[in-house]
């Protein structure tokens, strides 16, 4: 049986335009909603500032569950793109990426419960400085469970690594850059544990931004070159 080197760059491509959607929603969250939003500072200027950007602020949990979706189907896409190349690291690629999505909509359901807090709909029996205490509390959980993720963000890269390296479809040296940068989130997840006064110092560096640069480079080339035109045996390696 063979794969049509129509049909494996017409998937590429489409994977490719799911990829360059959901970096989008990802530079939306992590970029234009704290921009708009700024949640660092105490609980009484927290709770003024979501509840004066409230539709933002919904809106960016929409963006969120949105993106969990979209990625789940963007790795599937991926999996039909690669089994042929290696089975079993097309499918530890789709599990490293289900094992997050349940985090991703608990995280969500805590900003739900923050944003009720702060209108006071509910635990309305609560002291304000309580109520917008325990609110603090569930958005402080969300930026602790997003330094976990960061590990995770970096090992579903390692079999997309693999996979692209090994495929005969894509240049290699993509395959190379993506191995770097699934080991700079881990990096970058492991300083947050253990050292996170260095934190900024691995995020700033000179050489974080084209190390980050990785999974656009993939998605770009997915999007506009697709897959190198050839017939490839669907004989999956083991």
């Amino acid at each position: 049986m063979e794969i049509n080197s129509g049909s494996l760059k017409k998937t590429a491509r489409f994977a490719g335009v799911l990829y360059l959607i959901w970096i989008i929603t990802g530079l939306f969250a992590m970029f234009y909603v704290p921009s708009q939003i700024n949640m660092k500072g105490d609980a009484a200027s927290t709770a003024q500032n979501i509840l004066s950007n409230e539709l933002l602020f919904r809106t960016s949990i929409v963006n969120d569950i949105f993106s969990g979706i979209l990625w789940i189907i963007m790795v599937l896409v991926f999996y039909r793109l690669f089994k042929q190349v290696d089975k079993l690291q097309a499918k530890l690629l789709v599990a490293l990426v289900m094992s997050q999505i349940p985090t991703i909509f608990f995280m969500e359901a805590f900003n739900i419960a923050s944003l009720m807090i702060f209108k006071g709909e509910i635990l309305n029996t609560f002291e304000l400085a309580q109520r917008q205490d325990l609110a603090m509390f569930l958005l402080k959980i969300n930026d602790y469970v997003v330094i976990i993720l960061e590990a995770f963000w970096g090992l579903w890269l390692f079999p997309l690594a693999i996979l692209v390296y090994r495929s005969r479809f894509l240049p290699r040296f993509l395959g190379v850059w993506l191995f770097i940068t699934g080991f700079f989130y881990l990096v970058l997840s492991c300083t947050d544990i253990m050292l996170p006064q260095y934190r900024d110092m691995v995020l700033n560096s000179p050489i974080a931004l084209p190390i980050e640069l990785g999974e656009v480079a993939i998605m770009l080339w997915l999007l506009i070159m697709g897959a190198k035109e050839q017939t490839m045996s669907s004989a999956p390696v083991q």
